[in-house]
């Protein structure tokens, strides 16, 4: 009898263990303005994660593919999240306020911007801790791209060199899933 009682324990508690797992939006953040948000309030949408800064030679293009793809998809269904960092050639130097002005002012930005913050090595951002232990890859430069799911998984990562464009049928195939997904609740 013993073994059975110990089979249903042990099956109890996995699955507990399980919901208990943190997932993407389970995380707190201080946003480019201070405040102090909890990312569950993109739960139920595609995300994609990004460490951005404003002097490096993929800025231009990617805050320009970055902003189209929010236009596009969000804020409903999708948003850029956008994490500026300076560990990747010291190309993010200004201060949050001066980065949210010149990236709304110069790319007319509308999507999340967050606070400044280190995400590799010992004084990584929790955060980042979870998206490179979820996916196996550690960003090396600047514009790495996580992409999470509805439920806070992490699906895949891009480095740099890999366009917003090459990713956009990707993004494009989650966010119509979720329309397709909610059409049918109706």
């Amino acid at each position: 009898m013993l073994p059975a009682a110990l089979t249903v324990f042990v099956t109890l508690f996995f699955s507990l263990t399980e919901s208990k797992q943190k997932d993407f939006y389970t995380f707190k953040v201080v946003n480019s303005r201070g405040k102090l948000v909890s990312l569950e309030k993109y739960r139920g949408s595609v995300s994609l994660v990004v460490n951005v800064a404003s002097e490096c030679g993929f800025t231009d293009e990617h805050y320009r593919e970055l902003q189209q793809l929010q236009r596009d998809f969000g804020p409903s269904h999708f948003n850029v999240l956008a994490f500026p960092c300076n560990q990747f050639g010291q190309q993010e130097p200004g201060s949050d306020k001066e980065i949210d002005s010149f990236v709304r002012r110069v790319y007319g930005v509308s999507f999340p911007l967050f606070s400044k913050i280190a995400i590799v090595g010992t004084g990584a951002n929790n955060v980042y801790k979870y998206l490179i232990e979820a996916s196996g890859k550690e960003p090396d430069w600047n514009f790495w791209k996580y992409l999470v799911d509805v439920n806070g998984k992490v699906v895949d990562a891009w480095g740099p060199k890999v366009s917003v464009k090459e990713i956009r049928p990707k993004i494009a195939d989650m966010v119509r899933q979720i329309i397709v997904g909610k059409r049918d609740e109706l």
